[in-house]
């Protein structure tokens, strides 16, 4: 039985994700700010899965959640992170401007660092990290795109780092996914449908697409696949 941790995983693409490794036998810790809504989702889930809440981009949290932490981590799946500009007013000063691209840099980058630096000496041989990403790495979108294009870089490094402890490093980078938090329920329906039109498939993207994805990066299938950033964006931006 694996031990994974999951940030981020009270809702979206999170607990769908705990979903999977959940189903598939595995012990779960689902983590995240809102200790109720964590608690909800561990109830659903049931035995193997467990609640940790703490704020994955404040190092004394992160910290502090060590002693709760499991010993040994088999899965690390860093999803903990979102617009932080959806939060606020646009900003009018310096001053503003540049709070508004730390708090994205610290939802997306610091808290996926911080978290695995904490579990760095606990991650077992024949584990794996997997970092979320976004097509707006690519694509641009202001702070959010940034933090995410440095993180699919920091995968990177951080694959180099751990590849001789036989542990695997990649990014997921999801395009367009229906059923989250991300839009805060704020998203006009002529852009959705503008979303779902630029997708090759012709549909949104689910959480289960993403999570389905998550769980191949980690299982044995894919043990030669590291440094990598794979989309899941329905073909709305192609690789080669």
């Amino acid at each position: 039985m694996r031990t994974v941790v999951v940030t981020g995983a009270a809702t979206g693409i999170g607990l769908a994700t705990a979903r999977v490794f959940h189903s598939g036998g595995d012990r779960v810790v689902l983590t995240g700010r809102r200790k109720d809504v964590l608690d909800a989702a561990v109830a659903g889930l049931g035995d193997r899965a467990t609640a940790l809440p703490f704020d994955a981009t404040d190092p004394a949290q992160v910290e502090s959640a060590l002693d709760q932490l499991p010993a040994q981590v088999d899965v690390l799946v860093n999803n903990a992170g979102g617009n932080t500009d959806f939060d606020r007013e646009p900003p009018s000063t310096l001053a503003e401007t540049a709070e508004a691209w730390r708090a994205n840099l610290d939802a997306n980058l610091l808290s996926a660092v911080l978290v695995t630096t904490a579990l760095r000496e606990r991650l077992a041989p024949g584990g794996a990290v997997v970092n979320i990403g976004s097509i707006a790495a690519d694509q641009g979108s202001g702070a959010y795109g940034a933090a995410k294009a440095a993180l699919a870089s920091w995968t990177v490094d951080l694959a180099t780092q751990l590849g001789p402890q036989d542990v695997t490093v990649n990014t997921v980078a999801p395009g367009f996914v229906a059923d989250t938090e991300f839009f805060r329920g704020m998203l006009p329906d002529e852009y959705r449908q503008s979303f779902v039109d630029a997708a090759l498939t012709g549909r949104a993207g689910s959480p289960d697409d993403v999570a389905g994805t998550i769980g191949f990066l980690a299982g044995p299938a894919a043990r030669h696949v590291t440094g990598q950033s794979l989309a899941v964006n329905g073909g709305t931006r192609t690789t080669r």
